[in-house]
């Protein structure tokens, strides 16, 4: 064991079940994968992410390469396309491939990976059904979002049952953004990612606190990729559009009130912010992320804590597995 176990709360993963349903089903709905030697392709409607290295997909190049790093637990989430791209039973068996595939991950590696249930939120009926199924799976500790669903928000009507759900259950939430606003503007320099993603973070808080979602589930804990994209550094001006525009007056608490609702992982790319973001929240919030294994995350996420002058001992501690393993509950 490494000082602290460090827990990964921001890892990515395809497993084989998800990419051989993909491969046998995906021409129906726009779907596909291929792999040759440059590493592998998956395809979901309009995106497509590769080519990409097999350490996302074989579990033993993963645990392999988290020793070498000092990472213990990967909590594992699936990324771009994720489900939606497909409409119905596709996208539910979609979501359960990936479901089992983290089980059959987390058996073979009990005390190192963890899964975050993937669900066709955009068919909320099948999406209570497979977390009501996923939840029960050996090693599922939470449950995978997009920051919007197809065209809704989170906010919206639509997704309440699935919020419900996960609510009873006592699972934490975690967000990832995918399809992202206004894609054909941010289409030159990769904008789409280096800003529509922090951008998404935003919007989807933005929506969560506004729409009552996070009164009406007090105890649901969420967290923000990205070390909470542009929100928390927007904050303030949320909470003075709060005080003065008659479009927030239907909130009695201000967006304030809510930073603390959030937690929010350490992929910030800049020491400063993370700084910042650690005295708005406070260091029981924020916990250690790296974007496994994408060009715009970290290859050695443990070493941005630990080589941080800002952060503490007891701060460290706490981003490193104290609030990982108190959200995720292991023990």
């Amino acid at each position: 064991m490494h000082s602290h176990s460090p827990i990964d709360i921001h890892a990515h993963f395809y497993p084989p079940e998800y990419l051989n349903t993909l491969a046998r089903d995906g021409h129906r709905y726009g779907g596909g994968f291929e792999s040759d030697a440059e590493g592998f392709t998956v395809t979901g409607g309009p995106i497509s992410m590769g080519p990409l290295p097999q350490k996302f997909t074989d579990v033993d190049l993963r645990v392999a390469e988290m020793d070498e790093i000092g990472v213990e637990i990967h909590a594992l989430s699936l990324t771009g396309p994720m489900v939606d791209f497909a409409d119905g039973e596709d996208s539910l068996v979609l979501a359960a491939a990936f479901n089992d595939g983290c089980a059959a991950a987390h058996l073979k590696y009990p005390d190192r990976l963890f899964g975050l249930a993937a669900l066709p939120w955009h068919e909320p009926a099948l999406a209570v059904r497979e977390l009501e199924r996923a939840a029960a799976l050996p090693g599922m500790r939470g449950v995978y979002s997009m920051t919007r669903v197809r065209d809704a928000e989170l906010g919206d009507e639509a997704c309440l049952p699935v919020f419900e759900a996960i609510d009873g259950l006592g699972l934490p939430l975690f967000l990832h953004p995918v399809h992202v606003v206004d894609p054909e503007r941010l289409a030159r320099y990769y904008l789409t990612n280096l800003l529509g993603n922090p951008m998404e973070s935003g919007i989807a808080a933005a929506h969560l606190i506004f729409s009552g979602v996070l009164d009406r589930f007090p105890d649901l804990e969420i967290c923000l990729p990205h070390a909470g994209g542009v929100f928390p550094y927007v904050v303030g001006r949320l909470q003075h559009g709060h005080e003065v525009r008659p479009e927030m007056a239907h909130r009695d608490k201000g967006p304030m009130e809510y930073i603390r609702r959030f937690h929010y992982d350490t992929v910030s790319h800049s020491a400063e912010a993370l700084a910042y973001l650690i005295g708005l929240v406070g260091a029981g919030r924020v916990m250690l992320g790296s974007d496994y294994c994408f060009d715009m995350g970290y290859e050695r996420p443990v070493e941005v804590v630990t080589g941080h002058g800002g952060i503490d001992e007891a701060a460290r501690a706490k981003i490193l597995s104290g609030n990982a393993k108190r959200l995720l509950g292991l023990g």
